[in-house]
């Protein structure tokens, strides 16, 4: 089937949002790095090979530094400079700066003492899931779990949390800027606000960590505190909830990995790996811009322009990884693209781990006879290229 990407509807049609790797697969066997339309008469960059990637992932003449980018442009949209400038958005020493202020609250050591309170989270939630009745893995147990965590870790009111879910799905509305950009204004207004209240009130969680930080060593400015709040709600929840619904719903058409993982519960560390790879929850990275003219998978590109890695379509690329496509338990899974690669590698790496890797050895152990409730054509995918994650996922326990 011809699947060239010749407009930017190709890239926004359901067919592609409920299944993008056939697509992908054409993409990347006409070339790893191709020129596609990105809507408004602008185009992108694509890549969608696996070497590539990983080389694009750490090229420094590759930019994310979009106010750069944007400086002087009208691009009629009106996001938060909270989102639009956040840490993704930046370039060392910048980035570097902002992640070394982080970083500590997501290291293995940092995770490990968390998970007793992730596993007793995670046994209140299936502690709901009734043996016979149908029940949504993505409202049950996929957003609560990881949404629960960083709001604890940020000091997040609970009777605010739902909203705040809300808003971040928003944020992620494919082809609706309007919604997007509300969106925005909606989570770092609220966030700025609890900001004021920790400041007032402190405690012992990362938001008064990080306020402490702008206060007493004047690192962090008040806008980038906003900022960096904002991204660890939203990047600190959002891979996580696809993680565990995509990869539960792999499981369900491969029974026999959640019959493995049962009897060997070793084996959900191992699952976390290849459930990553063979659906990414980030199918398309934020965008990248070239500082100057460069050559990429055979591909010239010239300075200025927009550059798109996409890890959903470089894990699967059979260059790397032998039948791509299919689910295996035993595959070598070193060097994955899901979290990314290089400087802006994804810092709650260690905490979505453990989070998916309890919450897959969970499930396992407590339904044996877990099973869909729907055919699985029924099931609908988020509207949304950036994220590759479920709207639900009904099972019968």
């Amino acid at each position: 089937m011809d699947r060239t990407v010749r407009t930017v509807e190709d890239l926004q049609d359901p067919a592609f949002f409920q299944n993008p790797y056939p697509t992908y697969a054409a993409l990347r066997s006409a070339s790893p790095v191709q020129k596609v339309p990105a809507g408004g008469g602008r185009s992108s960059y694509l890549v969608t090979g696996y070497t590539e990637a990983r080389q694009a992932f750490t090229d420094p003449r590759l930019s994310k530094d979009t106010a750069r980018f944007f400086a002087g442009k009208d691009t009629g949209r009106n996001l938060h400079p909270a989102v639009s400038r956040s840490m993704l958005a930046t370039d060392p020493p910048q980035h570097t700066r902002l992640r070394s202020l982080v970083t500590k609250a997501f290291t293995p050591g940092a995770v490990r003492r968390l998970r007793p309170y992730i596993e007793s989270l995670a046994g209140e939630l299936l502690d709901q899931w009734a043996p016979g009745e149908q029940t949504d893995v993505i409202e049950s147990l996929a957003v609560p779990l990881p949404v629960t965590v960083i709001c604890q870790l940020l000091g997040v009111p609970e009777a605010d949390r739902s909203s705040l879910r809300a808003w971040s799905n928003e944020l992620f509305a494919a082809g609706q800027p309007e919604r997007i950009d509300a969106a925005s204004h909606a989570v770092a207004g609220y966030l700025a606000d609890l900001v004021a209240a920790k400041r007032r009130v402190p405690d012992d969680n990362l938001l008064s960590d990080l306020i402490r930080a702008r206060d007493g060593e004047d690192k962090l400015s008040e806008d980038e505190l906003v900022s960096l709040a904002v991204l660890l709600l939203v990047a600190g929840h959002e891979t996580t909830t696809n993680l565990i619904g995509n990869g539960l719903l792999a499981m369900l058409q491969e029974p026999d990995a959640l019959r493995r993982i049962r009897e060997h519960p070793v084996l959900a560390d191992v699952a976390v790996d290849e459930l990553l790879r063979l659906d990414s929850p980030v199918s398309m990275a934020t965008f990248r811009f070239t500082t100057e003219a460069i050559t990429l998978g055979g591909t010239d590109i010239p300075a200025g322009s927009p550059v798109v890695i996409a890890p959903g379509a470089a894990n699967r690329d059979p260059a790397r990884f032998v039948e791509p496509d299919r689910l295996d338990l035993d595959r070598d899974t070193k060097g994955h693209l899901a979290f990314g690669h290089g400087i802006h590698r994804c810092l709650g790496a260690p905490l979505a781990r453990v989070e998916g890797e309890i919450a897959f050895r969970s499930v396992a152990e407590r339904f044996p006879r877990l099973r869909l409730a729907v055919p699985s054509t029924e099931l609908r995918w988020r509207h949304t290229r950036l994220m590759r994650g479920l709207e639900s996922l009904p099972v019968l326990p």
